[in-house]
């Protein structure tokens, strides 16, 4: 808590560099209302500011477990609303980006929707900052891992808890494809135990966007924060029956789980894609099993995906040789905006994740 405290105070240092104008107040979080329909980002004042922070890069949570992951560097862009301050710190939201990368059509337009809102936002470019590990898709699904990310959020969160502007009790974690799969892993307590002590702050929601639902935990306990699920119908990717199965361990291990299913939409709905089209290879068929001590293996083969040789030659074994459709909806969008308001209003607006 003193760690905390002295945290938070050298934070006024920083807070400077984003207020560059007096603005009123926000309304008080603990309102938080949503607009039905979210603000046009062009012409917005919203900016996202490029920060950095320590973090780590473990292949594996059993890295993390066994403190052995090698010290890195987060890099970041953040938006903050105007108004925020020690005085009125505001809510806020960490996003994870799918395998293609951030995309200015989908992250960074959230990010100032939000910041338009009065919801701080942190986007987390994750292969960014790992381009001396690895480059090119297939290269990067290899190498920077689902483990790295979850490193990567928890770090986002201990450096929002240094930001006086913030109010790190209530932030929500929100993860695309890829970066869903992450976000979805964060919300066990085993994983929030590796990164947060009993005093620090934790995950007040989770919001993963068409995640494929490959790994489930054979520890199911969760922190309690709530977790909303938002697939599309026609998204080959994401296997509904697995996705019921882990969402089921969810709700046995403590958190509420909504699962809202778009039946026209397709895979990346919110994305710069525009006619839909027929990319990669599907990794719906995969299963992993992730044991207490974060090992993980492949139910399939039954090999350990204890480094990168195993990670590829299990990954090559699994996937599909067909791809899956992937298409931007902009109806779905505003769907899912709708889903994505109410349930920030509810999480954040409370000042209490867990349910």
């Amino acid at each position: 808590m003193v760690l905390r405290n002295l945290r938070r105070t050298c934070g006024l240092i920083l807070a400077l560099g984003f207020a560059l104008a007096v603005v009123p107040a926000i309304p008080d979080a603990a309102a938080l209302d949503l607009p039905e329909r979210w603000p046009a980002v062009q012409g917005s004042r919203a900016q996202g500011q490029e920060v950095r922070f320590a973090t780590a890069s473990p292949f594996s949570l059993a890295e993390v477990a066994a403190k052995a992951a090698p010290d890195d560097e987060a890099l970041g862009y953040f938006f903050l609303p105007d108004g925020a301050s020690a005085d009125a710190p505001v809510p806020a939201v960490v996003m994870l980006h799918g395998a293609g990368g951030i995309q200015g059509a989908r992250e960074m337009t959230y990010g100032a929707q939000f910041a338009d809102m009065g919801i701080a936002a942190l986007v987390i470019d994750v292969f960014g900052a790992r381009r001396d590990i690895a480059t090119g898709f297939v290269n990067r699904l290899i190498n920077i891992t689902e483990s790295a990310m979850v490193t990567d959020a928890y770090a986002a969160l201990d450096w929002l808890d240094a930001q006086p502007e913030v109010d790190a009790d209530r932030v929500v974690l929100i993860g695309f494809s890829y970066g869903a799969m992450s976000t979805v892993f964060a919300a066990y307590d085993q994983v929030a135990d590796l990164f947060a002590g009993p005093g620090d702050p934790r995950f007040a929601g989770h919001i993963a966007f068409y995640g494929p639902c490959i790994a489930r935990f054979r520890d199911a306990r969760t922190t309690g924060a709530p977790v909303l699920f938002l697939s599309g119908g026609r998204d080959a990717i994401v296997d509904q029956d697995r996705c019921s199965e882990i969402q089921d361990d969810l709700r046995r291990g403590g958190s509420r789980v909504e699962n809202i299913v778009y039946p026209e939409g397709m895979h990346q709905w919110d994305g710069h894609f525009g006619s839909p089209r027929m990319i990669g290879r599907n990794l719906a068929p995969c299963r992993l099993e992730v044991a207490p001590d974060f090992s993980v293996t492949d139910l399939r083969s039954t090999l350990p995906m204890a480094n990168t040789f195993f990670r590829k030659v299990i990954l090559g074994l699994c996937a599909g040789s067909e791809g899956y459709m992937i298409g931007r909806d902009d109806a779905v969008r505003s769907r899912s905006n709708q889903e994505i308001g109410r349930f920030l209003e509810e999480v954040l607006g409370q000042g209490d994740g867990a349910s």
